[in-house]
């Protein structure tokens, strides 16, 4: 989440007589995350989350993701679910972006990760990877391993200002990725794709909800457990913390049993997890506009956990 496009009191008041919500007490941009424009808008009737989605969003890509949220929804997995207006239309238009308004859950993201937070998150991703099967609409992980190397190329002039050598770095681990990828023979289905911790909900210790399916698609599943890996069981010095990769798997494994094929390809899947969100970091820090209200995230955290994963050999090594 964050604040590219900017809405006036007036245009958020308009907005909202197409609903029944009552009247609009306030509206605040939510500064966290990179890819749109989110608001906590608070009416007469409760809050919930305004979104406007910015150009790096594909518009054809909006019938997926509503889809998707009242899909999972409807198969009890706590996520937002898109409000409709009175005309029974959820997608819509603000400030000339597409806009849609979705529920507001409660709870708050963890900011200092504990075991029991992977732990529930386990359980809660394969809860997540079983609700979304027999979901119709399809689409392509865009930032998968095909799309890594215009990411590379779109940054690569610049790179070696973030660190020295990194350009040449990244374009041999790429050539590696590109190599050994898993092409078939993996469980597939839809994936979260960005389940950082400021995405899961908890409240009174126990998982509330997930949010921010702007990246969800169709892809490997254990690609989604090492996107978490990474994103929840490093220190913030920097270390593996295998007892939270243990808890992690554990759980997930316990609800939806990994594969042996899973299992053995999931180092590689990490590290191909630690390049994409690298690539994307590295781009968004050489190009995110002045002014923009957004925190841009240092790429070079990834290649720490991109070298990290380079000297796995087995699942043995995550505590699993």
């Amino acid at each position: 989440m964050a604040v590219y496009t900017e809405v006036s009191d007036e245009d958020v008041r308009a907005f909202v007589t197409q609903y029944d919500l009552g009247d609009v007490i306030s509206c605040k941009g939510i500064a966290e995350g990179v890819e749109n424009s989110n608001f906590l808008l608070v009416t007469d009737q409760g809050p919930h989350i305004l979104t406007l989605y910015e150009k790096r969003v594909d518009p054809a890509d909006l019938p997926f993701f509503l889809g998707l949220m009242d899909h999972l929804a409807a198969r009890g997995l706590s996520c937002p679910q898109p409000v409709a207006g009175r005309d029974g239309v959820a997608l819509r238009e603000l400030c000339g972006r597409p806009a849609v308004l979705v529920t507001f859950l409660k709870g708050m993201w963890p900011r200092r990760i504990q075991t029991d937070h992977c732990a529930a998150l386990g359980e809660g991703l394969a809860r997540l990877h079983m609700a979304g099967d027999g979901f119709t609409l399809t689409r392509r992980n865009a930032l998968s391993v095909e799309g890594w190397r215009p990411l590379l190329e779109a940054s690569s002039a610049r790179a070696d200002e973030v660190k020295p050598g990194l350009a040449d770095m990244l374009a041999t681990e790429l050539a590696y990725l590109e190599k050994h990828w898993p092409q078939d023979g993996l469980p597939a289905g839809i994936i979260h794709a960005d389940l950082f911790p400021d995405n899961v909900f908890f409240q009174n210790n126990k998982l509330s909800g997930l949010i921010d399916f702007y990246f969800a698609c169709n892809d490997l599943l254990a690609y989604d457990v090492a996107i978490c890996l990474n994103a929840w069981c490093f220190e913030a010095d920097g270390a593996f913390n295998v007892t939270k990769a243990r808890a992690l798997l554990a759980n997930y494994d316990r609800i939806r049993p990994l594969t042996p094929q899973e299992r053995e390809a999931l180092p590689l899947l990490a590290r191909g997890s630690a390049m994409r969100f690298l690539l994307t970091r590295l781009y968004d820090w050489l190009n995110t506009p002045p002014g923009a209200m957004v925190k841009r995230k240092d790429p070079l955290e990834y290649l720490h956990k991109l070298r990290f994963h380079a000297q796995v050999r087995t699942v043995n090594d995550y505590g699993f």
